[in-house]
């Protein structure tokens, strides 16, 4: 990060909520994520946006690096009020450094001198508004990693909610279990990015398996609804006995838990690598999905074959609601949240 581009971005920093006190003085550690950072004064955290400061952490605050109105089917939530609008906004930092990010100008913004999107000053105010301007229900964090800007997602729901909004993240998952305790009484739904199953994996990635496995069970039991979304690489992740455990962990989790297959394709460290991902390794994900009991299993960037794109009832499968792409054709789940053919309660936010 070029210093005058470091120099914009941390000036509109504020003290961060998620920190404790360094054992020397004028050292902090911040407790935002696992990774648990020692900071001594001028020192960056493994996101590149949370700082030290005086012994003071500092965390992102007042900025976003791009607003737009979005349909919630492209988070992707498909198991929310389909056919709703929401209001998405990021800012910068990640706290993994996936080589394959599909969003790495803004995620990797901490880093990488090639990735230095413009920050436009906000307030949680400004964003709020424009959802209700935009006749958006919803309003989510996500583009970059919304745990590692904690306080200010927490801060911008917080108005949300004031003003009758519904909150969203999009999220990684490699957090502390004290803030996903914290953000979690402020939070609607979220997807979450399990991105692999193994913990070599998660090496490579910067991160470690179990505590996003903690973060969606946390998120799970405190009542926000969750969807789970993995991007399947080749030679990385795509393996049958690799899908075949991460459907097994969620089926144990809920079988109504919602899971999204993605087609990856190649981008940033890894542009030349590998290529896309076939549409029949997608497929086989769902047929995975399925014969591990999962209910809801979805296929993504790839135009899902066998009807994977729609919801169908577990029970009678009556089709409840048909998609191409994020648009939806028809919803027929009641407000109620069930079957309109056999009365089954279809797990999700209907009304």
């Amino acid at each position: 990060m070029r210093e005058s581009y470091r120099a914009l971005v941390d000036g509109l920093s504020r003290s961060a909520v998620c920190q404790s006190a360094g054992t020397e003085p004028g050292a902090v550690a911040c407790t935002v994520c696992p990774h648990h950072c020692y900071l001594t004064n001028g020192r960056r955290g493994v996101c590149g946006v949370r700082f030290c400061r005086d012994g003071q952490l500092f965390a992102p605050w007042g900025y976003t690096s791009g607003v737009a109105v979005d349909p919630l089917e492209k988070k992707p939530l498909y198991h929310v009020c389909p056919g709703s609008g929401v209001l998405s906004f990021g800012m910068v930092g990640c706290n993994l450094r996936c080589r394959f990010c599909q969003n790495w100008h803004i995620s990797q913004a901490g880093r990488d001198e090639d990735a230095e999107p413009l920050p436009h000053r906000a307030t949680p105010e400004d964003l709020v508004e424009a959802a209700l301007r935009a006749r958006c229900g919803w309003i989510a964090a996500t583009y970059n990693e919304p745990l590692v800007t904690a306080e200010w997602v927490v801060s911008i729901f917080q108005a949300a909610r004031a003003r009758g909004l519904r909150t969203v993240i999009v999220s990684n998952g490699f957090a502390r279990p004290e803030t996903v305790a914290w953000m979690a009484p402020w939070i609607d739904a979220a997807n979450v990015d399990l991105k692999c199953f193994t913990e070599a994996g998660y090496r490579w990635l910067g991160g470690a398996l179990q505590p996003v496995l903690d973060t969606i069970r946390a998120l799970w039991q405190s009542g926000t609804w969750v969807e789970v979304t993995t991007l399947a690489v080749p030679e990385f992740n795509d393996s049958a006995e690799e899908l075949g455990a991460t459907a097994a962990w969620l089926a144990a989790l809920s079988v109504d838990t919602p899971w999204h297959v993605s087609a990856y394709h190649p981008d940033y460290l890894m542009s030349e690598a590998t290529g896309p991902t076939p549409a029949a390794t997608v497929a086989r994900a769902c047929e995975i999905g399925h014969a591990h009991g999962l209910h809801y299993v979805y296929a993504g960037n790839v135009r899902g074959p066998g009807g994977t794109e729609g919801t169908r009832c577990p029970g009678c499968q009556a089709s409840l609601v048909a998609r191409r792409g994020f648009a939806v054709l028809h919803s027929h789940v009641s407000e109620a949240g069930e079957c309109p053919h056999c009365r089954r309660p279809i797990a999700g936010i209907w009304r």
